[in-house]
């Protein structure tokens, strides 16, 4: 368990972190592009909280003997994997339910007006696909569902990482 609680005071495991969570943006990208899967405007909030999972492996390798940069990579972790998780539960609801106007999805992407992503890199964050239709199944779940998996299994590891801490080394 000691070892455990090690993991984040050192820079490899974040940069390990940082290379899944590129490899997850890579994928979404190999989807759209070479499979031809048009992301819908709930993919493209997956995608931005994948993002946020990036920045936080991008920080917390920065300097992560510091307190307050692991604080900041673990709140940032947080809120990115709990956020794509409720997104990825929310667009398999859309995607399995049998009320045809329980859910509908937007055309365009409801970023802040200061940051309207989806038209300063339309490539990467806008929207063409139904976020109802399941275009991809692996082992009989669509994409959305291992999106569950995926950040379920990331907030998993945060807890587990700062329970360890907490526990073993008395500090964040």
């Amino acid at each position: 368990m000691n070892w455990l609680a090690q993991l984040p005071t050192q820079r490899t495991p974040w940069l390990l972190f940082t290379a899944i969570v590129f490899l997850l943006e890579m994928t979404a990208l190999f989807f759209q592009y070479q499979m031809g899967l048009a992301p819908c405007i709930m993919c493209i909030y997956q995608r931005t909280a994948v993002l946020g999972l990036l920045g936080a492996g991008i920080v917390g390798s920065t300097k992560p003997q510091s307190k307050a940069v692991r604080i900041l990579a673990y709140v940032i972790w947080g809120v990115s994997s709990v956020w794509g998780y409720l997104i990825a539960r929310e667009h398999i609801d859309m995607q399995t339910t049998t009320d045809p106007f329980a859910f509908s999805c937007e055309f365009e992407p409801n970023f802040p007006s200061f940051m309207p992503l989806h038209e300063w890199i339309p490539s990467f964050f806008q929207a063409t696909g139904d976020c109802g239709n399941i275009d991809w199944q692996f082992v009989g779940l669509s994409m959305p569902a291992w999106m569950e998996i995926i950040f379920g299994i990331f907030s998993l590891t945060l807890f587990i990482i700062v329970i360890g801490r907490l526990l073993i080394k008395k500090s964040i």
